[in-house]
């Protein structure tokens, strides 16, 4: 593992992240409230097949800092600009899980794509969760006032729960083991708390709409039709119709947590996309 330090006024943030292989480098951004450690069924794969992959923490989670600060998409963008500018990429190739999909996005409107040759989406947040007069079709308000109010409750109980929808344990086909559910339990609960509710209340209210169309490299949006998660009714149905060159799959037995129940399929579907 490795270490970033960034400094923003007198504020020094050190972001964690693995790198190996070689090759045009990829980029894995994870999902909330998870950490890069959820990526280990794609790393090898990803990386002997001739990549090389960087996979980090973003702030308040895993190994990295974890600041009494300002968790927007501004400041998480940056994060990901900065690791990108250290280690020299080009041609890079992101891939964001759920929130990390914001990530992206403002990294596209914010940074003009900067270096980004592709862009995969899997379960992702954008283009807005909300439920507002202009977006229908999104998750009521009083549903993510529910989840920060169990979050300060009972932050484990609450991770306890969330992890069986996040995984689809009563819903999806494919089903994860109990040793599984705890470990995903665990990196979530390694979290610090403000980070994991302030990282909620982003992906919750942010609205990328506008921005999706600053996207404009090649993009593979992958989403499950059973995630009642993020629920790709208001999110990649979306998507797919905002971002100008998309490949868009539908895994119609699959909930949320797609990257680990789902894994042999998704990487035969990233890896024909990153060899393209």
């Amino acid at each position: 593992m490795k270490n970033l330090a960034i400094t923003n006024g007198t504020e020094e943030v050190t972001i964690a992240y693995t790198d190996f292989g070689a090759g045009d480098p990829v980029i894995l951004i994870s999902g909330w409230p998870l950490s890069k450690e959820m990526w280990e069924y794609q790393i090898d794969t990803i990386v002997n097949n001739g990549f090389r992959v960087i996979a980090y923490d973003r702030r308040g989670f895993g190994h990295s800092s974890k600041p009494w600060g300002v968790y927007d998409y501004d400041t998480l963008a940056n994060d990901l600009h900065e690791l990108i500018l250290h280690l020299q990429l080009k041609r890079i190739t992101l891939v964001g899980f759920s929130m990390g999909g914001g990530e992206i996005v403002r990294y596209f409107s914010k940074f003009n794509g900067e270096n980004i040759a592709k862009v995969v989406l899997i379960s992702a947040i954008t283009p807005y969760m909300l439920k507002t007069d202009s977006n229908e079709k999104g998750v009521p308000q009083e549903e993510f006032d529910k989840m920060l109010a169990a979050i300060q409750t009972d932050r484990m109980a609450f991770l306890d729960e969330f992890g069986k929808v996040f995984f689809g344990v009563e819903t999806a086909i494919n089903p994860i083991s109990n040793s599984s559910l705890e470990f995903y339990k665990l990196l979530g609960g390694i979290a610090s708390p403000k980070a994991t509710k302030e990282c909620a209340i982003a992906f919750s209210s942010t609205d990328f709409r506008e921005e999706m169309k600053t996207v404009t490299v090649p993009t593979l949006i992958i989403h499950g039709k059973l995630d009642q998660t993020v629920p790709i009714i208001t999110t990649s149905d979306e998507s797919t119709k905002l971002i100008p060159d998309n490949t868009y799959i539908i895994y119609d037995d699959a909930a949320h947590g797609l990257w680990f129940t789902h894994r042999d399929r998704l990487n035969r579907d990233l890896l024909k996309f990153l060899q393209s």
